[in-house]
């Protein structure tokens, strides 16, 4: 597990100073340190992919199965969606605000057990690769929309100038963007969910449990199913419309993280390597 852990260590490390060289492009208001902090996520990512890529190759399946192997995988969704929406949008400040998020998640990772275990029977299923999958992507893409959207909050407070003129895009393009960004991660939100029904009724007999896990990722697509709603009917396209992006990533992350401490159900096998079987 050495070159695994190293990897990820590298990449961790590389995510912050990549931070760091956005933050000092917001601040200091000098394109290099943006050019750097590109360069450094992207190398983060080549690490990332790399400690995945091992960890599959160690445990003989995709790194989807616990806590430790999710939050990394989500992390990694995080960097991949950031990458591909600056690469996209050339949106060179949205480091500053997407790359905390994506730390978050990665160093809720490195606080979990690394240890190999066998799969318990529930999981040894092809859905587990659709369900998860989904869910890094799904996540990714809302972690961009969150992240948008706080731009287009602080967007809405900031003196103009050249600067702001030049790397901070208008109002109405951050909207559209944090509005693409939710539609997409909504189509993989309700994959997952449709995916987990189909796996939950294969596993233990009933398509819905009502367990703390599903309630509460039905209701983050509630949320976003709100906000798709309402912007298609009513045109809803202000700063209450990012604030609602901004609390459906909220939603997001207690669903993973809060869910799996706080509250017990038939997902609690995910949060320990023993796998408690409830």
């Amino acid at each position: 597990m050495m070159l695994e852990n190293q990897s990820f260590n590298f990449a961790l490390a590389l995510y912050i100073f990549s931070l760091v060289g956005y933050l000092c492009f917001f601040t200091l208001r000098k394109e290099k340190y943006a050019v750097y902090g590109s360069m450094l996520v992207k190398f983060g990512f080549l690490f990332h992919t790399l400690s995945l890529a091992t960890r599959a190759v160690e445990a003989s399946r995709l790194p989807l199965s616990n806590q430790y192997e999710f939050a990394n995988s989500f992390a990694w969704g995080i960097a991949f969606s950031f990458i591909a929406f600056e690469w996209r949008y050339k949106l060179k400040l949205l480091g500053s605000f997407v790359l905390p998020l994506l730390l978050l998640v990665a160093f809720y990772a490195a606080m979990q057990s690394k240890e190999i275990m066998p799969l318990m029977p529930a999981l040894q299923s092809k859905w587990i690769v659709v369900h998860v999958s989904t869910a890094v992507f799904s996540y990714g893409a809302f972690a961009i929309a969150c992240g948008v959207s706080i731009m287009y909050i602080i967007r809405d407070r900031l003196r103009e100038d050249r600067f702001i003129n030049k790397h901070l895009p208008n109002l109405r393009v951050l909207d559209i963007i944090s509005y693409r960004a939710i539609a997409l991660g909504f189509i993989m939100l309700t994959v997952v969910i449709v995916s987990g029904a189909i796996w939950a009724e294969r596993a233990w007999g009933r398509y819905w449990q009502w367990d703390p896990k599903e309630t509460w990722s039905f209701i983050t697509w509630i949320i976003y199913a709100i906000y798709l709603h309402v912007r298609l009917t009513k045109g809803w396209k202000d700063k209450k419309a990012a604030w609602f992006a901004v609390l459906g990533f909220v939603s997001i992350i207690f669903t993973y993280i809060g869910v799996n401490t706080l509250l017990v159900g038939y997902h609690s096998y995910a949060i320990f390597l023993g796998f408690r079987w409830v």
